[in-house]
């Protein structure tokens, strides 16, 4: 839920109402209102992770092929993962980048959905090793961080090495940031609260497009399934433990 508000679930067919009392066209509903969570608790460096998904040069840098994707990301994502790296290495919160790779002939990769057809049709390149499949400078990597890498799936957890990693690493709780809320971010947030992790999600450190359905998907869907969030919060609540 919105760390900075707590949700209103009316409207969401009736979820929110009492189970009891009058329920006639003049009564009114009563809305059971989730508590906002305590984000100092939540992000205690001892059980989280920060995780960046697909912040590669060739995916929202300069050699995008989607590039309204990366005109997004660049507005307000980028420099706000930029933030969030900092904070949380300085918190000693392990920071884990999650990057997708192709080699130029596909081999062990996705070919069964258009959106893998349509970005090698557009020149997609991000063969394993190449300037284009690096992470964003912006972001890295330090010594200390770890890279992982992944040849197939729609998202960062689905068959990858991330679900085990994070668990050798205590990790409870994931800060997932990251593009693109359209595809890969949503699959994210899924597969991590269905392998039993808290979700956070900083919603201006993610990108999608058009931005008013990347809202909409957040405010709509991912609110339901994560603590959403923004870049100050986690900052703030990373730099009190900083030493």
């Amino acid at each position: 839920m919105d760390a900075t508000a707590a949700p209103d679930w009316e409207g969401w067919g009736g979820l929110g109402r009492s189970s009891t009392g009058p329920q006639g066209p003049s009564a009114a509903p009563t809305v059971a209102v989730m508590p906002a969570p305590d984000l100092a608790t939540l992000l205690d460096p001892e059980r989280c992770a920060l995780v960046t998904q697909e912040c590669q040069v060739g995916v929202i840098g300069g050699a995008a092929v989607l590039r309204d994707l990366a005109e997004e990301a660049a507005r307000d994502a980028v420099p706000n993962m930029a933030r969030l790296v900092t904070a949380a290495r300085a918190a000693s919160v392990p920071v884990v980048h999650c990057l997708a790779v192709r080699r130029a002939d596909d081999k062990g990769s996705n070919t069964n959905a258009r959106l893998f057809g349509a970005t090698r049709k557009l020149g997609i390149r991000i063969e394993p090793g190449s300037p284009e499949a690096a992470l964003l400078p912006e972001l890295g990597p330090e010594p200390d961080d770890l890279v992982l890498q992944r040849y197939h799936g729609l998202g960062p957890m689905g068959g990858t090495d991330l679900d085990p990693v994070l668990r050798n690493l205590g990790v409870e709780v994931i800060v997932g940031v990251g593009v693109s809320v359209n595809v890969a971010m949503t699959n994210f947030v899924m597969d991590a609260v269905n392998a039993g992790y808290v979700f956070v999600l900083a919603r201006d450190a993610v990108a999608g497009v058009p931005r008013a359905y990347a809202d909409a998907v957040i405010d709509n869907t991912l609110a339901l399934l994560a603590t959403v969030t923004t870049t100050d919060l986690v900052v703030d609540a990373w730099n009190g433990v900083a030493p």
